[in-house]
């Protein structure tokens, strides 16, 4: 009978696949050995509680919505777009392009590469009228991210322990960087139409807050956008009391049925410190954003950012500025119009058919998100427990309040993965949801 002989390239890969297993181990000089099992030891790290002491700020997790989940459930939690979305093309192109340049082996400035830092300018300059002085090249600060913009300029411009405005509901990143920067949160009642400028006056005069954070534009969680009016009376209220106003833009790509007109186009006496970012609609590869401030606050948003990170990867500007001045860049956004349309469509049709207890009483003009109220009593937590074991993943909506929750609430995501499961989750929803008022 003939015998078979392993070749030693064969030989030599399975042993670097049990090597790689931890099945054994090489000994140089000695030999190839199975391992000892042995059992581990349980680490013992409470010696750390002592040295630590009490955190100076009990800051919150990380929300729900950054949870990863296998391909076969239906998604309404991310909140990122899916890839399909995405102008996957033109990013990996800018990737190959910027690779082979001086990006990639040098370091750039501070502040952002100066063509990078003209680009967010002159997007801001586009919605400036006349009469108002546009925004500078020099006044952009280029950001690895909104996120930490955003605890930069908490830090840089409240500091630890001072009052902080900020819509109410709202995004849960500037929550938790907030309370990152160990600022004291002073929520401020907001609806479709934004904040009553009677309250937010109100909160300013009571609490000797000097900031105040909100997204007029498609506000995550629940889709709102200022008119240029209600913008106009808050810009007054905060020019009246000598504070800023933290725009943060998130969703200026993600228009559907209007545009996003940055309240900060209206102000050239640094009242506003505005936030753009480009990670969202860009690729989640490529964390760049920016922050447009002017005067003194600029200065102290750079020095906590040199002090925070020293500058952002030249590469990652360099392939986001390739993506951003390419003509495809506006064909692609024209048809990321008419998909995030659609699929808004059919996920608030699929809701109200299947789902009718949830109600959505705002359709957004733009954004990813819808926002609903579930029935009062409703037990959030078993409803989220019974859709993820129907294969349905939510958040539950009490993540997006800096206090307590006004009532219970989800937040649905409509540019996830598989837009033909939308009638499919909200039957699934809809369905745990009667039982769950029953």
């Amino acid at each position: 009978m003939a015998q078979y002989q392993a070749s030693p390239v064969t030989v030599q890969n399975a042993l670097r696949t049990l090597a790689a297993q931890g099945l054994i181990e090489s000994r140089p000089g000695v030999g190839t050995f199975v391992r000892a099992i042995r059992t581990a030891r349980p680490a013992d790290y409470g010696w750390q509680s002592a040295a630590l002491r009490s955190p100076q700020s009990r800051a919150r997790p990380a929300s729900a919505a950054m949870r990863d989940t296998p391909n076969d459930v239906i998604a309404f939690h991310s909140g990122y777009p899916d890839r399909e979305l995405l102008p996957e093309r033109l990013v990996r192109a800018a990737l190959t392009r910027a690779s082979r340049g001086d990006a990639a082996v040098s370091r750039p400035p501070a502040t952002g590469l100066p063509e990078l830092q003209s680009w967010f300018a002159q997007e801001l300059r586009s919605s400036t009228p006349a009469g108002v002085t546009p925004p500078m090249p020099s006044d952009v600060v280029v950001l690895p991210g909104s996120q930490s913009g955003l605890s930069s300029i908490f830090r840089a411009l409240v500091g630890n322990g001072k009052p902080l405005l900020m819509e109410s509901p709202t995004y849960w990143g500037a929550i938790l960087a907030a309370g990152q920067a160990g600022v004291r949160v002073i929520p401020v009642p907001s609806g479709a139409q934004g904040p009553d400028t009677d309250e937010l006056a109100r909160a300013f005069e009571e609490t000797g807050a000097r900031l105040f954070y909100a997204q007029p534009n498609y506000a995550n969680p629940t889709g709102a956008q200022w008119t240029a009016k209600r913008g106009e009376e808050v810009l007054d209220v905060v020019r009246r009391y000598g504070a800023f106003l933290v725009e943060d833009d998130w969703a200026h790509d993600f228009g559907i049925t209007t545009s996003a007109v940055p309240v900060a186009a209206q102000d050239d006496s640094g009242h506003v410190v505005y936030l753009r970012s480009l990670t969202k609609s860009v690729s989640p590869a490529i964390r760049v954003a920016a922050v447009i401030a002017r005067g003194p606050a600029r200065e102290r948003i750079v020095a906590d950012r040199v002090a925070e990170s020293m500058y952002v990867s030249g590469l990652l500007q360099a392939a986001a500025l390739d993506v951003v001045t390419q003509p495809a860049w506006q064909t692609h956004l024209r048809g990321l119009r008419q998909q995030l349309q659609s699929r808004r469509d059919l996920l608030l049709a699929s809701m109200r058919e299947h789902a009718p207890l949830a109600q959505i009483t705002h359709v957004p003009a733009g954004g990813l998100n819808l926002w609903a109220r579930l029935p009062d009593g409703t037990d959030v937590a078993r409803l989220i427990r019974d859709c993820e074991t129907a294969g349905v993943i939510i958040v539950d909506g009490a993540e997006w309040f800096p206090a307590e929750s006004t009532g219970p609430f989800i937040r649905l995501n409509y540019s996830g993965p598989n837009p033909g499961a939308f009638a499919a989750g909200a039957r699934i929803l809809g369905s745990a949801l009667e039982r769950n008022s029953q």
